[in-house]
């Protein structure tokens, strides 16, 4: 029976076997078609004909995937609560995706918290400030070294719902004033009555940011990082590409305070990144953390697939 490592192991061999055909196919021959014979354009011919085929590998690779997730990550979550919250930038496949795993592994669904640009864009960091202080929940302090205004909103909002060792998170009335307070100031979005306690939390963000993102990539993984320290844990997820600049994986990844706190998945747009963050909510709920995916700074393609003692000392 294959394994998940070993099917990781494939993909990967896939991929870049995929990446050195596009490669072949449209660039280095493709500059001399036109100053060589016709024998240089049947092999061109014979590139495309493999990159079509290695297309219908990733194809087939990706149906499997599909096929054998729910087997994959049947009961992982069980007796676990997820709370899901977005990045303006999220794809709503990927949340719906997302959301539809943590069911599919037996976890409890807590609700929905979008962040909002104006959030991001940290237009507004003195009103924020303001809010944060005066809407901590009765009991909760929030740490005196998260001062910027990623760190703080996470922490207040881990301190609001979510919870860890037994310890229960806020009151009903204290989450409720809280959440609306941060919704009226323009800050987040939530559907009424439709947010729980949870034990962990997933955070979707898009594609990579543009140059002109700013400290929006670093706003996000700070409290994406402050979240999961105050519940069971927590992954920051983002599609194939987001692990580059200034991102919010690259900055945790970056980071080792922020990369020991949160776990990333960098390919949540592709089923295995989807299996992946289910996975990497299971570890993180028994303590470890881990960076997945193909982009800069995973440690390895998936959960389990990290190489052994023998194979790092090679």
């Amino acid at each position: 029976m294959i394994s998940l490592r070993q099917h990781a192991i494939s993909l990967v061999a896939v991929f870049l076997a995929l990446a050195l055909g596009l490669f072949l196919g449209s660039g280095f021959v493709g500059d001399r078609v036109n100053s060589v014979t016709g024998t240089s354009r049947d092999r061109i011919g014979d590139l495309e004909k493999q990159r079509d085929q290695l297309n219908e590998q990733v194809n087939a690779a990706n149906s499997f995937d599909a096929a054998v997730a729910p087997r994959l990550i049947d009961g992982a979550l069980k007796g676990q609560s997820v709370l899901v919250v977005t990045a303006p930038n999220a794809a709503d496949a990927d949340v719906d995706a997302v959301k539809e795993s943590i069911s599919t592994a037996g976890g409890r669904f807590s609700g929905q918290i979008a962040m909002t640009d104006a959030l991001v864009a940290d237009q507004n960091a003195e009103q924020l400030r303001t809010i944060v202080d005066q809407t901590i929940p009765p009991g909760a302090t929030l740490r005196s070294e998260l001062t910027d205004s990623g760190g703080r909103i996470g922490d207040l909002l881990g301190a609001l719902v979510l919870h860890r060792d037994g310890q229960a998170a806020a009151s009903g009335g204290d989450i409720r004033l809280g959440l609306q307070a941060l919704r009226e100031g323009g800050f987040i979005g939530y559907a009424d009555s439709a947010i729980s306690p949870a034990d962990l939390v997933v955070v979707v963000t898009g594609d990579a940011l543009g140059e002109d993102s700013g400290a929006q990539g670093a706003l996000t993984g700070r409290m994406a990082a402050a979240m999961a320290a105050r519940g069971q844990g927590g992954v920051l997820v983002g599609r194939t590409g987001s692990a580059t600049g200034g991102s919010p994986l690259a900055v945790v990844r970056s980071d080792p305070a922020l990369g020991n706190a949160v776990s990333t998945v960098d390919n949540v747009d592709q089923q295995t990144g989807r299996i992946t963050t289910v996975l990497a909510l299971a570890q993180e709920a028994d303590g470890r953390t881990g960076g997945y995916g193909t982009g800069p700074g995973a440690r390895a393609i998936t959960v389990g697939a990290e190489p052994g003692p023998a194979a790092s000392a090679g």
